[in-house]
Parts: C-alpha cells; structure tokens; sequence
C-alpha cells in the first residue's frame, strides 16, 4: 500500500463502510432498534486525552466540549484505520479485486474493539456484561460489525466499478 493511490482508495473504502455500517444503523433506528451515542464515544476519548482511560458510566462522566462532533470523526477515523488494516493484512491487491469473504470477517473481528475494549472501558462491561441485555446488545454490535464488513467489500466494489 505505497502508492497515493491505494492511500486515497483506502480513505474512500474505509469512509464507505462506516457510512454503509451508519446506513444500517439509520435503518435500524427507523425500525424501533436503539443505536449507539457516538457523543459518549467523543466523551470517552476527550476523558482519554485527559488521562482517564475508564469509567464505571460514560454517561454519568462530565461532558466534554463538542464531544458529538469528536464521536463522529473518532467513528469515521476508525473505520478508515480498519479500512487500512485490512489492506495491509490482505495486500493491495484486494483493493483491485475485492472479495465479499476476507472483508465480511474482518468486519466481524473488528467487533473486538467495542466488546472488548471499548465497553468496558465506558462501564458497560465485558460483552456488554453490565447492561441489562448483554446476549442482545453483542449481537447487535456483531450484526453491525458484519455490516461494516459488507461495507468494506460493497465500497471497494464501487471504487473499482468508478475507476476501470
């Protein structure tokens, strides 16, 4: 992934799935199903930058000044940093010829980083341990997490499709 070109097309992939990934989650939320605050994500790491990694409730913790726009950009950020892991682990080559199978289950590993890390760190606990559905709410991270996935394949797709 030297070029300027593959770095611009992993830019595009990486924005194109979290938005197909933000797509989805719109459906959902049309559909009754709760999404996530991206604010708290912007909470979270405004707290990180000032030295505070966890929280026994992101929610209770103070504000952070513009912690909804820090959310979204946090949110597109990553997307394009696993947009670019994924290259790097599967060539750039797969950005020429993408395949549906590598992208689907990168995007289901990605769902590590909120199960994991992210959740416990903003008092929800392990696999959503602390919440009152936790089964509900890691399928529902798995889910989406699969559709940022599917995003992967589907923007890489229609980058080749614009290019050739």
């Amino acid at each position: 992934m030297s070029s300027t070109h593959d770095l611009a097309a992993v830019l595009l992939v990486g924005v194109g799935a979290t938005a197909v990934m933000d797509a989805w989650t719109l459906l959902l939320g049309r559909l009754g199903v709760p999404a996530g605050n991206l604010a708290l994500v912007g909470r979270w790491v405004g707290h990180i930058a000032r030295g505070r990694w966890s929280h026994a409730s992101i929610q209770r913790a103070d504000p952070i000044p513009r912690e909804g726009a820090l959310g979204w950009l946090i949110h597109y950020a990553v997307g394009i940093a696993f947009a670019a892991l994924l290259v790097a682990l599967r060539g750039a080559a797969w950005l020429r010829e993408p395949a549906l199978a590598p992208a689907l289950a990168f995007g289901v590993a990605t769902v590590a980083m909120p199960l994991l890390v992210m959740q416990p760190a903003m008092g929800a606990g392990l696999l959503s341990s602390k919440t009152a559905t936790p089964l509900k709410n890691s399928l529902r991270s798995l889910a989406n997490h699969a559709v940022f996935g599917i995003g992967l394949y589907l923007a890489a797709e229609v980058l080749g499709r614009t290019i050739r």
